[in-house]
């Protein structure tokens, strides 16, 4: 997946930005479809390349759960991402880059093991927030130029995948049974 972000990005390059277009309109109802195809493309190469790696681990990370696992939070993390930077960002703003999906599978691997009580799990996590925590800065608006309305709403998806994927470990209560004891007359 990483590579074909990088063949768009060079695309895009060769043909004068054109697929640059792809990126969310905020709030244009015509342009809803463009949050499917907003975390494909990137403004540039600066704006890829630090996207790209914790992309390839992060998305690593999520993949080793399960490929539906993947799929289910890479789908809800793009259409929350997409609606948040759709519905809250500037007029006339144009957003467009994976960081929004990224967001939503750092919160998805550093919430996960909360759902499931899998030790691992929460190690995992806890090791992902020692390396990438600093990102969650990203949620704020410090930085102009930066979604950070896409950055927030990938990682409420991502908690939000968390708990469609697992939370079901929680809400289905644990019924612990006896073995039954019969009298012998």
């Amino acid at each position: 997946m990483l590579a074909v972000l990088w063949l768009l990005e060079l695309v895009d390059q060769l043909t004068g930005n054109a697929l640059d277009t792809w990126g969310i309109t905020t709030r244009d109802p015509a342009d809803l479809g463009s949050l499917a195809t907003a975390p494909l493309v990137h403004y540039g190469w600066d704006h890829l390349i630090g996207n790209s790696l914790p992309f390839l681990v992060l998305g690593t990370i999520v993949l080793i759960g399960g490929v539906l696992r993947w799929v289910i939070t890479t789908i809800t993390t793009t259409i929350t991402s997409g609606g948040a930077a759709w519905l809250f960002s500037a007029t006339g703003t144009i957003t467009g880059g994976a960081s929004g999906v990224i967001f939503g599978w750092l919160t998805y691997v550093l919430v996960r093991g909360i759902f499931t009580r899998n030790v691992w799990q929460i190690v995992i996590g806890l090791v992902v927030l020692f390396f990438y925590g600093g990102m969650l800065a990203g949620i704020l608006p410090v930085s102009s130029g930066v979604s950070w309305q896409g950055h927030l709403g990938g990682a409420a998806g991502g908690v939000l995948a968390a708990w469609l994927l697992h939370g079901r470990d929680r809400r289905t209560p644990v019924v612990k049974t006896s073995p039954t004891r019969s009298l012998d007359l």
